[in-house]
């Protein structure tokens, strides 16, 4: 199976704070770093570094060329991501002293994507591909279509959350990842709402698409016609927590590409989000295939 990943690619600015900050009030922070991110892009990194054939497309300005860099040393085929007269996606990242996170984004070439360079880079995919998609980029319903048309699987991280997602057509999707808050707003439920109760009322909105629900460290739950899986979390040490869903989301769409079952894609991804998290960083976060499959 080869993924192609049509999603975003971002500058993230990571500033080391004691805790996120208020409305009027200001920190100083203790360290800054400047690395690649984007949920998309840490998707595909993961996904290479899973041993999966995996294909980016998106845009960037010139101040992005080192992530392309980054992404190929990876082994990311990056010969879809466009350039463009402006500037790259940004992330601007809080980590506290809790190593929990605080992203504000500024979509850059994310948002100037257009519906002809998708068509023609569709044309190099068909059945038998997979297509990954995150909530980062524009003219997401559009792709999700036109995949179908051609036979591609779907899979889709509903991240960020926005009310712009229920105009999509997700009923059309493979594979449909939320974390619990996620989850909840989609299926109109409370932020309380045990999480039985969600992967419930997502598995009957959407009968043709497997759920796949991350609970933080509850792990996640697999549900789909009349089949459920739990999975523990990799206990770790935290140190970072900013690329932990993509590292999951990779890991487990390349061991299901491996030809591992649900049960096991969801042991690999659970160890690979786990070593993720005891690291900092994003994309240099993410273990190898031979950390995780050993």
């Amino acid at each position: 199976m080869r993924f192609l990943n049509y999603g975003s690619v971002n500058i993230d600015l990571v500033f080391t704070v004691d805790h996120i900050v208020k409305g009027g009030e200001t920190l100083q922070s203790s360290s800054l770093t400047k690395s690649a991110g984007g949920k998309g892009a840490n998707q595909s990194a993961a996904l290479a570094k899973a041993g999966a054939e995996v294909f980016h497309a998106g845009k960037v300005g010139s101040d992005g060329d080192f992530l392309l860099e980054m992404l190929a040393d990876y082994g990311v085929d990056t010969s879809f991501i466009r350039h463009y007269e402006g500037a790259t996606g940004q992330a601007l990242i809080q980590l506290d002293r809790h190593k929990q996170n605080a992203i504000l984004l500024y979509g850059g070439g994310n948002t100037e994507i257009t519906k002809e360079e998708i068509d023609e880079t569709l044309k190099s995919f068909g059945k038998g591909d997979m297509l990954v998609l995150q909530n980062e980029i524009v003219h997401t319903g559009y792709l999700i279509d036109e995949a179908k048309k051609r036979g591609l699987s779907l899979c889709m991280n509903l991240v960020p959350f926005d009310r712009t997602l229920f105009s999509l057509p997700l009923s059309k999707l493979d594979l449909l990842v939320v974390n619990e808050i996620e989850g909840a707003a989609l299926a109109s439920l409370g932020e309380d709402a045990p999480f039985s109760e969600i992967l419930e009322s997502l598995v009957k909105a959407y009968p043709d698409t497997q759920i796949l629900l991350t609970v933080g460290k509850q792990g996640c739950w697999y549900g789909f016609e009349d089949e459920r899986i739990h999975e523990g979390i990799y206990d770790t040490k935290v140190v970072d927590t900013t690329a932990a869903g993509d590292t999951f989301i990779g890991y487990y769409l390349a061991s299901l590409a491996r030809g591992l079952g649900v049960r096991d894609a969801l042991k690999y991804a659970s160890k690979a989000a786990g070593l993720a998290v005891s690291r900092p960083g994003a994309m240099a976060s993410i273990p190898l295939a031979g950390e995780v499959f050993a």
